[in-house]
């Protein structure tokens, strides 16, 4: 059990948060983005609609996956660095594996 007496280390350290509520708030942004960017390319007279989105989603990921990347590279996080790459490489075999069905 917890003493009372002491403030609660989450508390007083909050200004630092972990990294996978750091990931979690990283993704509002680029959801945010990616929903205008849906509408605008629903609005829009083009063809292929669905490369494009399909695009779009894959540049979301891969330009996420990047900034984690820098960030453990910075942090000497190995394994930040090595899911990064790992999470654009499957993006890029879903992508790849999405214009084949096309």
């Amino acid at each position: 059990m917890a003493d009372e007496g002491k403030p609660d280390k989450r508390l007083k350290n909050s200004k630092d948060t972990s990294d996978a509520e750091s990931w979690i708030f990283s993704l509002v942004p680029i959801c945010v983005a990616f929903i205008f960017y849906i509408m605008f390319i629903l609005l829009m007279e083009v063809t292929q609609k669905n490369l494009f989105i399909a695009y779009g989603a894959a540049s979301a990921i891969i330009g996420l996956q990047s900034y984690w990347i820098v960030r453990g590279w910075r942090r000497h996080h190995a394994s930040t660095v090595s899911m990064g790459v790992i999470g654009i490489v499957i993006t890029l075999g879903l992508l790849k594996l999405y214009l084949s069905l096309q």
